[in-house]
């Protein structure tokens, strides 16, 4: 039994098929790259090699919301943005770096780094 090949299926814009789902791809990963551009543009310069998720991990080990929770009162978080202490990207690193010298944390250079890079993310929100 002989088949004929099909020709491919066209879209309303008369483009084959195969042919109007590449261009969507290509279409959605140009629309992502500049997306994550945009994205990496609003990251401080000393963040922008931070591993988040170490970052979120060693918050959790050291226990820092109860500190600071037990220093403040209440969640923790008014010890965030304390007037004029914490303006810059380089500051907050600074603090998280005091924390980690006066509770002799024992932290690596890369993890203080990463810590101070979730807290911007999810308190500071410096940009560059």
């Amino acid at each position: 039994m002989r088949t004929t090949r099909q020709p491919p299926r066209a879209d309303r814009y008369g483009l084959p098929w195969h042919a109007a789902m590449r261009a969507i791809r290509h279409g959605a990963v140009a629309a992502g790259c500049l997306w994550a551009l945009a994205a990496q543009a609003d990251i401080p310069a000393i963040f922008r090699d931070a591993d988040l998720a170490l970052g979120e991990q060693l918050i959790r080990q050291h226990r820092c919301s109860q500190c600071h929770a037990e220093k403040v009162g209440g969640d923790g978080s008014a010890i965030y943005r304390p007037l004029g202490r914490v303006n810059t990207a380089g500051l907050l690193r600074g603090m998280v770096e005091q924390c980690n010298s006066a509770l002799n944390l024992q932290m690596w250079p890369e993890e203080v780094t990463a810590v101070a890079a979730v807290l911007n993310r999810d308190h500071y929100r410096f940009k560059d």
